[in-house]
């Protein structure tokens, strides 16, 4: 069948991307599903920094690909042996697709899937191959999602059956901001009701992480940016007090607040300054959160001893730690209760044809998220 997408065949396109349109909008030839893959009519995608990232070049991939993973959609057609979900299915796509036999999946951690990285890393489907082409050859998927397109063939690992009372405009940040923000608080670092927190990067992770404190029973949530224009955003999700990460004082000012620093403090901006600021706001015996993914070549650097005679940890968290078949659906019912409100964390819903727009807006770091809706 033939379905619209956005394609990348480039990287490291000159801003702004509304005139340098990296992302062609195309028809393409999609494949109908293989055994334990299903076909979705995609009906809302979320524009994220991971996306951003490969098309500036900061994380590489196979050209051409069609972008987009933070997406949600409707069941259209089902492969022989898929069990797990039905046509007509409301699903949520999870970027990575977990197999079930490595041990990371055996373990309960299907974030660290291995044959999922592999496929995902090859821009293949974990079932192998490609179902996406034009005239020229193979179309390479994203993170076996490949959501900015009017349709997707994906594995049925790569999906979570939702409520269809939730809107598609909504449910889309399920699949990678909320369960990334959320999942690194409650998941990855797991804090203790009453402590202090602090998150350094206000995107659409930065504020999920914001809302996940709140609900974990935090007791300052103080929210870091380089952007002033994001502090009302982050207090309405449940940030105490706001501070400009960019100051050069800032750990002073954060120990001058919360005396000695904070018990957590997350990166989540993927950028190696905010991950020293995170760091150096982090309390004797505290905890060091990364969800950022920078450039591969970006290191970072502390002083070593820091770790052993200040009791510092310092983790990653990938996907929020989370095991998307649980924590999607409990996520999606604190929202229909009303106790997870991402309302406002939506800036705008635009078309497929503005994709290259949004992408510009989001580079400048003036929103939360921006929703393709397709249909």
């Amino acid at each position: 069948m033939k379905t619209r997408a956005a394609v990348l065949y480039e990287m490291e396109a000159s801003q702004p991307y509304k005139e340098s349109k990296p992302l062609k909008i195309e028809s393409l030839e999609l494949e109908d599903p293989h055994e334990h893959e299903v076909l979705l009519k995609i009906h809302a995608a979320g524009l994220c920094h991971s996306d951003l990232s490969v098309i500036n070049g900061s994380r590489p991939r196979s050209l051409p690909m069609v972008l987009g993973h933070e997406a949600t959609g409707e069941v259209l057609k089902v492969g022989s042996s898929v069990t797990r979900v039905k046509e007509g299915d409301h699903v949520v796509c999870t970027f990575i697709p977990s197999c079930g036999k490595c041990i990371p999946c055996k373990e309960g951690r299907p974030a660290l899937c291995e044959n999922g990285a592999k496929a995902n890393e090859k821009g293949e489907m974990l079932e192998g191959g490609i179902r996406l082409s034009n005239e020229d050859g193979q179309v390479y998927h994203h993170l076996g999602v490949s959501g900015f397109a009017e349709h997707a063939v994906v594995s049925e690992n790569s999906i979570v059956k939702i409520s269809d009372e939730i809107p598609f405009e909504r449910a889309a940040v399920f699949g990678c901001a909320v369960i990334t923000g959320i999942g690194a608080v409650m998941n990855t670092a797991q804090i203790r009701t009453g402590s202090n927190v602090a998150v350094v990067g206000l995107g659409g992770i930065g504020l999920n992480a914001i809302i996940g404190a709140k609900l974990a029973g935090a007791n300052e949530i103080i929210a870091l940016d380089i952007n002033e224009d994001k502090f009302d955003l982050a207090k309405q999700f449940g940030a105490t007090a706001t501070f400009n990460s960019s100051d050069d004082d800032i750990d002073e000012q954060i120990k001058e607040y919360v005396p000695g620093g904070v018990e957590y403090a997350f990166e989540t901006a993927g950028v190696v300054p905010a991950m020293q600021v995170a760091y150096k706001i982090t309390k004797r015996g505290g905890t060091t959160v990364t969800t950022g993914l920078p450039h591969p070549k970006d290191e970072f650097s502390f002083p070593q001893v820091t770790l052993a005679a200040e009791e510092r940890t310092v983790k990653g968290s990938y996907v929020g730690s989370c095991v998307p078949d649980r924590d999607i659906p409990r996520f999606i019912s604190l929202y229909k209760q009303g106790r997870l409100n991402i309302d406002p964390l939506i800036s705008e819903v635009i078309t497929l044809d503005d994709i290259n727009e949004g992408f510009d807006k989001l580079a400048g770091g003036d929103v939360g998220r921006i929703i393709v809706k397709m249909h």
